[in-house]
């Protein structure tokens, strides 16, 4: 593990709490700062400075004089806004992005580190890391709570001897730790040269390589360090805060490239930060055969459960006797995985719409499943057991409403994104968009997130133009070619049902009522979305598309 330079370092820490604002507990945060510091092991290597309520001119002249490596500001942010620092009278001082990114610019041989522990301030995280190597922000409103652990963790790290990224990674399991759900709060942004284009202006691929892992492309699902993922609140808090339950069960349900997988790696990331064991199984994975016996897939289902737990499989020692296959399945789980590991076992089950398509192997499992979910109300080797459910299709088959894990638990229904995340998204992928530009994508593709990513990835490496992108997108010869002809062969299969279905939608400008499950199934396709009983279009792309290849 690399550690940081033994050069006795200068920690400047500024605070604002300005007259009128929410006030915070920069005391203890101070505090914290200062104990950790006086007790790490290498604490003659920091001297700690501080300066409270400070103003503007406060800052300039403390880092002027005090020539220090690491800066951490706490206080008030408020994104576009600037930081709140105070005037002579102790009232808000509003300090923009642009100004503070001229400032440490003069400083840049100087200073290694930024932390900005404020509310919405990686608006001027960006700004600052064109010449500070290291710099911290936080992407929304920041609690007291999580602030004062995340910079516990911080300087923790830094007193036994750490680097700058693992004093974040450091902070950040702090905020975890504590048991807070803002742990993917916290963002660090790391300098990068820009390499001029032909143009001499920087690429906005370069631009957005300050974000960890840059620009990726849009295919599966979003990593965990990714800063192109877009929470869409309530839903991640609720389903943080809910897994840490006993006997939790959250099912999601959303059309495919939705985000459905990308939020569930990040529940399971949360449970495993509370040090829970975790599995992740995609029933897209099971073989064919399998899916025809229910013995069988029982018994792949408990090997595979197993096999994510780095267990032994033990099959051999439970599936015997005449007990029946659900039976035995159960025993596996309460006698041998629940016993073995001793943190709760949060799980992962992806793409089950596979296993809607055998009635019988269907109805026995999710029926265990709903068993299981019962006895985890009362039995305390069961409370062990967290199910995190994902699915696309509507639940056509038939359960018993007491038998069914789709009835209880925390739902969730996946939205399309607002003008609001995707006015975010369009930023983090470096690009200096209009609203009227934000409204030329939208009206093409609605806020679907893969469409959306994929629009913002190709134009943000200068591969295309909005202009451009507008006129080819609903064609062959645009980016979604292989997207929309996947749809246009799946709305052909059974006679043609969904694609007549999607025939009135697309030649309709008015809400479309359609018989029976028809709008159930072009919404599980993610092509269209209700008002009220009727659907239309989900976005202009799939009415232009559609309505040339269908012949309306």
């Amino acid at each position: 593990m690399s550690r940081i330079s033994r050069r006795k370092k200068t920690i400047l820490f500024l605070a604002a709490n300005p007259d009128f604002s929410t006030q915070l507990r920069l005391d203890k945060e101070l505090k914290e700062i200062e104990e950790g510091l006086r007790r790490s092991q290498n604490r003659e290597e920091f001297k700690l400075e501080k300066r409270l309520a400070v103003t503007p001119r406060d800052m300039q002249r403390a880092i002027l004089d005090l020539k220090p490596q690491i800066i951490h500001f706490s206080g008030h942010g408020v994104g576009k806004g600037g930081l709140e620092l105070e005037d002579e009278q102790g009232h808000v001082k509003r300090v923009s992005a642009e100004a503070l990114g001229r400032l440490f610019e003069l400083f840049k041989d100087q200073i290694e580190c930024v932390v900005l522990n404020a509310c919405y301030s990686e608006v001027q995280a960006k700004a600052i890391v064109s010449h500070i190597p290291y710099v911290i922000g936080m992407k929304k409103a920041v609690s007291d709570q999580a602030a004062i652990a995340f910079a516990i963790g911080f300087y923790d790290a830094l007193g036994a001897g750490r680097d700058y990224e693992f004093a974040y990674k450091s902070g950040c399991t702090s905020i975890s730790m504590a048991g807070i759900y803002e742990e993917f709060n916290p963002i660090i942004q790391r300098l990068s040269p820009l390499v001029p284009s032909i143009s001499g202006t920087p690429s906005l691929l370069t631009q957005a390589s300050s974000f960890p892992g840059g620009l990726e492309n849009p295919e599966g699902s979003v990593s965990l360090n990714s800063p192109l993922y877009i929470e869409r609140p309530p839903i991640e808090t609720n389903c943080y805060e809910t897994i840490l339950q006993t006997g939790a069960l959250i099912r999601i349900k959303a059309p495919r490239q939705m985000g459905k997988t990308s939020l569930m790696q990040r529940i399971l990331n949360t449970a495993k930060q509370q040090q829970h064991q975790t599995a992740y199984l995609n029933f897209q994975e099971f073989d064919h055969d399998s899916l025809n016996s229910l013995d069988l897939f029982l018994q792949g289902f408990c090997a595979n459960v197993a096999n994510g737990l780095e267990l032994e499989d033990k099959l051999s020692d439970f599936w015997k006797g005449g007990l029946g296959s659900k039976t035995k399945c159960s025993n596996y789980f309460q006698r041998y995985l629940l016993t073995t590991i001793s943190q709760p076992l949060t799980l992962g089950l992806d793409e089950v719409d596979q296993v809607f398509q055998h009635l019988e192997i269907a109805q026995e499992f999710f029926a265990l499943l709903r068993t299981w979910h019962e006895k985890g109300k009362n039995e305390p080797v069961w409370q062990r057991l967290r199910l995190v459910i994902a699915h696309s299709k509507e639940v056509y088959i038939p359960l018993n409403i007491n038998q069914s894990p789709f009835n209880v638990g925390l739902p969730i229904e996946l939205p399309e994104l607002t003008v609001e995340q995707v006015t975010d998204l369009v930023k983090r992928h470096g690009l200096n968009w209009s609203n009227i530009e934000i409204k030329t994508l939208m009206g093409m593709v609605d806020g679907h997130p893969y469409l959306v990513r994929k629009a913002l990835y190709e134009m943000a490496r200068s591969r295309l133009t909005l202009e451009e992108f507008i006129k080819i997108s609903p064609t062959e010869e645009g980016l979604y070619s292989d997207h929309l002809r996947r749809h246009l062969f799946n709305l052909n299969q059974n006679d043609g049902e969904l694609a007549n279905g999607m025939k009135k939608v697309v030649a309709s400008e008015n809400p479309v009522r359609l018989e029976g499950n028809l709008g159930f199934k072009l919404r599980s396709m993610g092509l269209v979305k209700f008002r009220g009983n009727d659907v239309i279009p989900l976005c202009n792309l799939y009415r232009l598309y559609f309505s040339d290849r269908l012949g309306v």
